[in-house]
């Protein structure tokens, strides 16, 4: 079997696992790009920490050298340079003893005299002036806890040693303790707010992928559905044209055994006749409203708008529906018949075709009292045609949904009544592919009165 066939099989499962390792692989990504970042500023910081840490530590030595050798005066200055600068929590000048360095001035009074055996403060002085060394506090407690005696890594320092030059030569060693709390402190900060910032992307981005995935269900569900939808317009399409035959067959013969081609019938079997010819008509019915409901969904019904008078096919519509409605014993009317209207734009067969729906439900649903039809011209070069009857009526909530497919009004008084609830939904179908609209009056117990619209032909 080809890949491209598998895939097409499997569709469903691919699109699944595509998800799923979308789900997984972005957030991933964005996780690690943060801690990246995150990564890199940090090391920014303490590179700019460092450079600051020596930068404060050359300014320092300078002035120092002038007084090496003054234990007064150094300890005055050092006693001001502290005062001036808040960050420096630690600060000694210390000078060559023996093989370690003795604390000559002190920030602190009780570190006078202390010697050092630090190979960091070797390492210090072996470097030419204008260097020096900086380091962090945990760094300093890995490598050398002699210099960290006080403090912990949680004190957050910079230490910085660099010799100091007096007429060219090293004279003593500089060694201040900067402290770099304020700056962690904002650094700890934006880290925070940039991983709470990307677990809120993270989930945002995995919601996302989560209704993505489900909208991809939905998109395939409606392709099924979609293609359902096809297969049962073609199945209808194809089934209603298939019962045309037989039904018009059916109807022939039940008409000729009537009329007594095959010999003479009794009165029990024209009875049994007419019953059957009524079944008849009506799957007749439902098979041409489906047809009907076929084409217009498959945009294959055709409508052909002319110029047409309205009155003539009023009058043939209420002509071939007063037998209907004398039934019932309804009466049936047009209202001033003899009235001058313009001419509409509209297809005349599917123009009767509404109306014959329109004029029929009315019967259909009217216990007594009359339907009167009715014609005038409208506002805006529109021709407004009304169907009245005295019928059951509606509600509110039965009129919204009149002219929906397969709807039907079910109320005790409704139920015996034989519909299909296809022909208001075709009506307005047809009303509205002739460039009319379509509206509905109604009040439950008083009647219904259904009104559309078509437009006047400009001459």
């Amino acid at each position: 079997m080809k890949f491209k066939e598998v895939v097409v099989k499997n569709k469903e499962i691919f699109q699944l696992i595509y998800g799923v390792i979308l789900i997984i692989l972005i957030p991933f990504l964005i996780a690690v790009n943060t801690t990246f970042v995150v990564s890199k500023y940090r090391e920014l910081i303490n590179v700019s920490l460092q450079r600051r840490a020596a930068t404060i530590g050359n300014s320092m030595s300078v002035a120092f050298a002038d007084d090496i050798g003054n234990r007064e005066r150094l300890q005055k200055k050092m006693e001001s340079l502290s005062v001036n600068n808040l960050d420096v929590i630690d600060l000694q000048v210390l000078v060559p003893d023996g093989g370690g360095f003795r604390v000559e001035a002190a920030k602190k009074d009780e570190d006078v005299g202390k010697v050092y055996f630090s190979p960091y403060y070797q390492i210090a002085w072996s470097l030419l002036k204008g260097d020096g060394v900086a380091t962090n506090s945990v760094q300093l407690s890995e490598k050398d806890s002699e210099l960290m005696e006080g403090f912990s890594v949680s004190d957050r320092l910079w230490l910085v040693s660099m010799p100091i030059y007096t007429d060219g030569e090293k004279s003593a060693l500089l060694s201040l303790k900067l402290s770099s709390e304020v700056i962690d402190d904002i650094l700890k900060s934006n880290e925070t707010f940039s991983f709470i910032l990307v677990t809120i992307t993270i989930l945002s981005v995995i919601l996302f992928l989560s209704i993505s995935v489900r909208i991809w269900d939905y998109a395939l569900l409606y392709r099924k559905i979609k293609e359902v939808d096809e297969m049962k317009d073609d199945f209808i399409s194809i089934a209603s044209h298939e019962l045309r035959t037989p039904l018009t067959a059916i109807k022939g013969y039940i008409s000729m055994i009537g009329e007594g081609d095959y010999g003479k019938v009794s009165k029990k079997v024209k009875n049994g006749l007419s019953s059957m010819m009524l079944s008849v008509n009506r799957l007749n019915n439902l098979v041409e409203d489906l047809l009907n409901v076929s084409r217009i969904e498959q945009g294959s019904l055709k409508v052909e708008t002319k110029p047409t008078r309205l009155k003539p096919i009023i009058k043939e519509i209420i002509g071939q529906l007063k037998p209907a409605a004398k039934e019932k014993k309804l009466k049936l009317i047009c209202k001033n018949p003899t009235q001058a209207l313009p001419m509409v734009k509209a297809d005349p067969d599917r123009l009767r075709q509404v109306l014959i729906n329109l004029i029929g439900n009315a019967i259909k649903y009217t216990g007594k009292g009359r339907v009167e039809v009715s014609a005038e011209v409208f506002k805006n070069n529109k021709i407004k045609i009304v169907v009245a009857d005295t019928g059951f009526g509606m509600s509110k909530e039965e009129q919204s949904r009149l002219f929906e497919k397969f709807y039907r009004v079910k109320n005790d008084r409704t139920n015996k009544i034989v519909g299909t609830g296809l022909g208001l939904w075709i009506t307005k179908q047809l009303v509205e592919l002739m460039g009319g609209s379509i509206d509905v009056e109604s009040m439950s117990g008083v009647g219904t009165r259904v009104i559309f619209y078509l437009d006047i032909e400009k001459k």
